[in-house]
């Protein structure tokens, strides 16, 4: 099986940037304007220096200046939007690490919400997702040490450590009253974000549980083994399952959705200046082969995530199934500080190939499905705000609306969602969105 060329766009929009700054020269003094503008600046920049040296020298214990400087800019970034941020350099080496490698601990992806740790969602297989970890679980205490106060980094520290060690976690959730305390064993987190099965003999199943640097290299290999283990003249089609996926590397989400597309624009990021504006296309070649696609979301499919369904959808090639997704339309930039560890800054909004910015309203389902809750878990809000209900998110109009139930039942048959898709494939059910329009089910 041929296969497409994964694309590389690491600092994409820096270069952008900087090359727009390179073409324009600027006279030294600038407009009047400008000098007002500059003067404007300066004077905030001595503000923060009379506080800098006045915390310095009356603040009841000496604090440390290095602190001090970072505290501003995680503050200054922390302000923008929620999903720029600082690293400093422990913290910047353990995201690398997220992306390529592994690492002794519980599996649980966590947020800084309103000051407190918030569990995003748990990786597929880990002690947290065994456990029984969910998003939105507030996470309070640490083998009963309160972590108020801590940074989002210190938390996830102290959560990693040796393989094997044990740690206890205390969790405030939503419609418990009392603290749940859940007793853990750190294990290998192996980064692997793509899993891949035939099901009933005749559907391929790829679940994606983010999106980090071998997603489009895992992918390509379980599509081989599909393959190789069905005739096909008997393949259905296949089930992207991209549900409680948070996102990840723009370039594997615009691999992956390529990997399903002949042609056409995938997805288009727009800066701050249109120069900095950036679209990639399909290469031609679908590795599916033209077979019926299925993609799954929810409300805790963001991001990366939401750019393969948007293509998919757009360009009618897959039908999606589900619930409203989280609505991240926003592209973080990574840009590294020298020694000091680097920046998460949020550099552009991206646009499905319809030209549909997705941000704070995600992309809604051509079939909608709704999870059933088991009796003991009714009176549980399962529903995630998305990313309409983050505060300081980017705003995009008037008719905002993002997020839906996270929730997927931990047995397949209780899973609504991938038997209505299951069923769709091997004609059991019928809805005038499957095939998309223009397709045929007969392959």
């Amino acid at each position: 099986m041929m296969r497409k060329v994964s694309l590389v766009l690491f600092g994409a929009v820096i270069g952008a940037t900087a090359a727009g700054m390179a073409s324009q020269p600027r006279a030294f003094f600038g407009t009047v304007a400008e000098a007002a503008g500059a003067s404007d600046t300066y004077k905030q920049l001595t503000l923060f220096g009379d506080v800098f040296e006045r915390v310095r020298d009356d603040y009841v214990e000496k604090p440390e200046d290095s602190k001090l400087v970072e505290g501003a800019i995680s503050g200054m970034l922390a302000g923008l939007d929620p999903h720029s941020s600082y690293m400093d350099a422990k913290a910047f080496k353990e995201m690398r690490t997220n992306t390529d490698g592994k690492f002794g601990g519980l599996g649980i992806r966590v947020q800084m919400f309103e000051k407190q740790i918030r569990v995003e969602g748990a990786i597929d297989d880990t002690p947290a997702a065994k456990a029984g970890i969910r998003a939105k679980d507030i996470i309070t205490q640490l083998d009963g040490q309160a972590i108020d106060g801590l940074s989002l980094e210190q938390a996830v520290d102290k959560m990693r450590g040796a393989i094997g060690t044990p740690i206890t976690l205390t969790i405030q959730r939503e419609g418990v009253e009392k603290p749940v305390e859940v007793k853990l064993v750190r294990a290998e987190i192996s980064l692997d974000s793509v899993k891949w099965e035939v099901v009933n003999d005749d559907i391929g199943y790829l679940r994606i549980s983010q999106f980090n640097a071998t997603t489009f290299e895992q992918m390509n290999k379980g599509l081989d083994q599909i393959e190789d283990k069905v005739a096909n003249d008997k393949l259905k089609g296949f089930v992207l399952d991209l549900r409680n996926n948070p996102g990840g590397m723009l370039d594997q989400a615009i691999a992956v959705s390529d990997a399903f597309l002949e042609r056409g624009e995938i997805v288009t990021t727009r800066g701050r200046n249109a120069e900095e504006s950036q679209r990639y296309n399909a290469r031609p070649g679908d590795l599916a082969k033209g077979k019926p696609v299925i993609v799954l979301v929810n409300g805790g499919a963001a991001s990366a995530s939401e750019i393969v369904a948007g293509a998919l959808q757009d360009h009618k090639r897959a039908t999606v199934l589900g619930t409203r997704s989280f609505g991240k339309g926003s592209v973080q930039t990574i840009i590294p500080l020298g020694g000091n560890g680097a920046i998460r800054l949020t550099t552009a909004r991206y646009y499905t190939p319809s030209g549909k910015s997705i941000q704070a309203k995600g992309i809604v389902p051509d079939i909608e499905v709704k999870q059933e809750l088991p009796d003991e878990m009714k009176d549980k809000d399962f529903d995630t705000k998305g990313e309409a209900g983050l505060k300081g998110h980017l705003k995009n109009g008037d008719d905002e609306a993002s997020g839906s139930s996270a929730y997927v039942p931990s047995e397949r048959k209780d899973d609504k969602q991938l038997n209505y898709a299951f069923d769709l494939l091997h004609g059991i059910q019928s809805n005038a969105a499957f095939p998309p329009s223009g397709k045929t089910s007969a392959n």
